[in-house]
């Protein structure tokens, strides 16, 4: 079974292989990939990779693969740009910024309250490329609340109850 040796920039004279992964499938740890042309291999890394910092990846027979981001149903915005792109951002939504254009994914709700914010919207089909995250941390992670040192909460048995300890 081929393996991913490492990654790393690709020069445009080159030839290369190519995967062609969705803005999702560029975030990955381990999983058994298949290329553009057929060839299976092994991306298994130490922890969680945004492929959208690299554009190659050498596999462990030299073979290099160029990494290209598929083509996606995709929300195109025109309009106030400035005061849209707060309101995405302020949903902490992926969005490409562009000078005439923001394009983010589709989601109904984000569509409507563009719309509420008289947005000009159009679907089109292209690849999904967003801004990465603040500070260099590349995409915008979920992170958790549930963890506390505080004591636990008061566990009441009411009428009704069914359970036992």
């Amino acid at each position: 079974m081929l393996t991913v040796t490492r990654l790393m920039p690709v020069t445009p004279e080159g030839h290369y292989d190519h995967i062609t992964l969705d803005y999702d499938g560029r975030m990955l740890r381990r999983k058994l990939l298949t290329t553009d042309h057929g060839v299976e291999f092994m991306f298994d890394q130490p922890s969680l990779v945004n492929l959208d910092d690299y554009q190659g990846m050498e596999l462990s027979d030299g073979t290099i693969v160029e990494i290209l981001p598929a083509v996606e149903e995709l929300v195109e915005i025109r309009g106030n740009l400035a005061r849209l792109a707060w309101h995405i951002g302020n949903r902490h939504t992926p969005c490409a910024i562009e000078a005439d254009r923001l394009l983010i994914r589709r989601d109904h709700v984000l569509e409507k309250m563009l719309r509420f914010l008289e947005a000009e919207i159009r679907y089109i089909a292209a690849p999904f490329t967003p801004e990465g995250g603040a500070y260099g941390q590349g995409r915008t992670m979920g992170h958790d609340h549930g963890h506390s040192h505080s004591a636990p909460q008061p566990h009441v048995h009411g009428a009704g109850c069914s359970h036992d300890h």
